[in-house]
């Protein structure tokens, strides 16, 4: 059997991440699926010109989503914390980094991973 390629891997595991997240927020559709493929397929490129920044792969690939989620229907991820009266949207942090967190600027506050929105604690 052949090795998968570590950074294939580290594509498919911030693939994984934001899927859960979208799921999580019931707006993993058709057409957000394939947003999260466009970014993995610009990403792949990216990350094979600088292989040391696999790690910042899943921040990434959240913030481009975010970004075209944003372009055709709207704010996403929604912020829990305000609530209903202040919609805006959760924002990643670190924008490059490893580890990333989906925060509420407006609150100060980390809601969750990106890859774990709608888990409980």
């Amino acid at each position: 059997m052949d090795e998968v390629n570590p950074l294939e891997q580290s594509l498919h595991a911030a693939r994984a991440l934001v899927m859960a997240d979208l799921t999580a927020s019931d707006v993993a559709g058709a057409e957000t699926v394939s947003l999260v493929e466009e970014s993995v397929a610009h990403r792949r490129w990216w990350v094979e010109q600088w292989p040391d920044g696999a790690p910042y792969l899943a921040s990434l690939v959240a913030q481009d989503v975010q970004d075209a989620v944003l372009e055709r229907y709207g704010r996403w991820p929604l912020c829990p914390v305000c609530g209903a009266d202040d919609p805006h949207a959760l924002e990643v942090e670190p924008e490059l980094g490893a580890d990333p967190h989906w925060v509420c600027a407006k609150a100060a506050v980390i809601v969750a991973r990106v890859g774990e929105l709608g888990v409980r604690p």
